[in-house]
């Protein structure tokens, strides 16, 4: 097999569509997922000039393609229309890049695009909500908070997010920069207690060539390069106590160094940090420094847990509800009375992120249609109390395999999470998908 005919098969074996063209714009390579996306077969496009194919509005003003061949740069995630064979419209978001040849000249350039069609679907569907920026709440605690975000947009000062967690301390984060002066600027995430001691200190500020054992050539930390945009410091109350003070520093005077060298370098970043701990209690025990909380805790946002706002449960129930509908293809009208009470009056220990969890599991298990029973909700919530319907659809058994595949496509077959959203083990899911031959 020739090197062409390879790099054809890895081509045709990708998800996205592949398209290239040269430099007239004609058509010289059509993958099979572009073929199954827009419905044109690839023999009628090739040779074709790609606007007369696809229609797309960046067509008669700023080609991707044409881009590229002017100034070299690629284009990521470029959101647009174009048209399938039978003239319906189609969501997409593409990438481009030059393509060369042997020499390194450009001959033409390379497009590759997925179709966003459903996930633009949900976002239309969903935006029907009470939404704030992806959050839901019409109570008064929440509509406090979504004030002060707004009143807070044109300032660049420290906040400091304190909620339990699934409560949404990162969906608060998210609202914060998309209103913020630096919204089109760099958003950098870092999760303080995921990344090892050892590498925290290199992976905020960065390291020179030689500074430990593996650190092969220099490399600049997330500081660096959240540079003029915004940092959010998730979970830093498991910031290390001698890492402290160098954070206290960039927030005093923007200073910092990399590991290993003796160069002061400067950076202008807005600093967002959530947690979950008691920060009082961390105080006096030294865990945490009092000055370094004052300075990150200019702007404090307290997110309250889900028992505290129980009317927010009706409008979060029937978010997840239309979600997960869309998602596993049912035509669910909502939750019944007897249901919604349960749900209702349950404390909520994992906040919204177990309420979605519960929710996609009831989904899950009802019916293509109608509405959520109270046999679809997990038995720790249900207990004793016997649904009237009595649908008798309460173990894993009962699960429709296709719904259960879907299921771990859609969490990228993370079984643990799995297992946590159907309410098992992950013994005994492991033993239901070996029952259906899947490893």
């Amino acid at each position: 097999m020739d090197n062409n005919n390879k790099n054809d098969l890895i081509l045709n074996s990708l998800a996205e569509g592949v398209i290239t063209v040269d430099k007239n714009f004609k058509i010289t390579f059509f993958n099979d997922a572009a073929e199954k996306i827009t419905g044109f077969a690839r023999e009628k496009v090739i040779g074709n000039i790609c606007k007369n194919i696809f229609k797309s509005e960046f067509c008669l003003s700023n080609c991707p393609i044409a881009s590229v061949l002017q100034n070299g740069k690629n284009v990521y995630d470029i959101e647009t229309c174009i048209h399938s064979i039978n003239d319906s419209t189609i969501n997409v978001k593409l990438n481009a890049a030059v393509l060369k040849d042997e020499s390194n000249n450009p001959v033409g350039g390379v497009i590759s695009f997925r179709d966003v069609t459903f996930i633009k679907k949900i976002e239309t569907i969903l935006s029907n909500d009470n939404l704030f920026m992806g959050m839901i709440g019409s109570s008064k605690e929440m509509q406090e908070i979504f004030r002060l975000i707004e009143e807070i947009s044109d300032s660049d000062v420290p906040v400091f997010i304190h909620g339990e967690t699934g409560t949404g301390k990162e969906l608060v984060a998210n609202a914060i920069q998309k209103l913020s002066k630096r919204r089109d600027k760099n958003f950098v995430k870092v999760n303080v207690s995921v990344i090892p001691q050892n590498l925290l200190a290199s992976e905020l500020f960065g390291h020179v060539k030689g500074a430990f054992t593996d650190a092969h050539k220099d490399r600049i930390g997330r500081f660096e390069f959240a540079d003029k945009g915004t940092i959010f410091l998730d979970e830093i109350g498991e910031l290390p106590m001698q890492m402290q003070p160098q954070l206290l520093r960039i927030l005093e005077s923007g200073s910092f160094e990399r590991l290993g060298e003796t160069i002061t370098r400067y950076v202008d970043v807005r600093i967002i940090s959530a947690t979950n701990i008691n920060v009082d209690e961390a105080i006096q025990t030294g865990k945490f420094r009092q000055d370094l909380f004052y300075r990150l805790n200019v702007v404090p946002i307290e997110i309250p847990p889900l028992r505290n706002r129980k009317d927010d449960i009706p409008l979060l129930v029937n978010h997840f509800i239309k979600k997960f509908s869309l998602v596993y293809k049912k035509n669910l009208d909502g939750i019944d009375d007897d249901a919604l009470e349960l749900l209702s009056n349950w404390d909520w220990p994992g906040n919204i992120r177990e309420l979605e969890n519960v929710i996609e599991f009831a989904v899950i298990k009802a019916k293509k249609e109608g509405n959520l029973c109270l046999c679809t909700l997990p038995a720790k919530i249900r207990g004793l109390i016997k649904c009237k319907k009595n649908n008798n659809v309460n173990r894993i058994i009962d699960i429709n395999n296709t719904d259960l595949i879907d299921l771990l496509n859609n969490n990228k077959w993370n079984k643990s999470k799995v297992a946590e959203i159907l309410g098992i083990d992950r013994t005994t899911l492991w033993r239901k998908l070996k029952s259906l031959g899947i490893e």
